[in-house]
């Protein structure tokens, strides 16, 4: 897997972090630099940690299903992205606490990485070097996750599905190359 590749994967899993970050800028009142490095750290970390778990268990099941990994991939990456996708045609409005305690930073960090944990898998299955790809992984989180918190607290939730959107049919497009390299169909 290239560095576009990576980065790609890195933007779209991210997106779901950086929309929380969004609603977390917009729902304090006086923003702090804090605000933005606890976002990053939570949303980071977590990106960092979760495709790890996934590793470690795909790792041990390779064996299993060697032949039939790239199929695994593109399921995978399809259905997260299309979640996002239809995450983000939904227009509900979401409240998020304006606390950035351990109890309501750990909730969101887990729910916005567990889309990582099932990409974890899929860097087993295509024996991907996973100590650089989940440090980039979680440092692009970290760097969107602050952006995302002070242009929430400047602009609002207006970009929120607009991320979201991207980032999903990023990771759908992402699946899709996976398995057309593995059929022969990309070189």
């Amino acid at each position: 897997m290239g560095l576009l590749e990576l980065f790609l994967i890195a933007v779209g899993l991210s997106m779901d972090a950086f929309a929380v970050s969004v609603c977390k800028g917009l729902s304090v009142r006086t923003l702090k630099a804090k605000h933005a490095v606890l976002c990053g750290l939570y949303f980071g970390g977590f990106q960092l940690l979760m495709p790890l778990i996934g590793y470690a268990l795909g790792v041990r099941f390779q064996s299993l299903i060697t032949s039939i990994d790239h199929w695994i991939a593109f399921v995978l990456l399809g259905l997260i992205g299309a979640n996002m996708v239809r995450e983000s045609r939904e227009h509900d409005d979401e409240s998020v606490s304006d606390s950035f305690r351990f109890m309501t930073m750990l909730p969101l960090a887990v729910a916005t990485s567990i889309d990582a944990l099932a990409v974890g898998v899929t860097f087993a299955f295509l024996q991907v070097d996973i100590v650089p790809a989940v440090s980039f992984i979680g440092a692009t989180t970290f760097v969107l996750s602050c952006i995302g918190v002070k242009i929430g607290h400047v602009f609002g939730t207006k970009y929120k599905s607009r991320a979201e959107l991207f980032g999903g049919i990023v990771l759908i497009l992402m699946g899709l190359k996976i398995l057309l390299e593995h059929l022969g169909f990309l070189g």
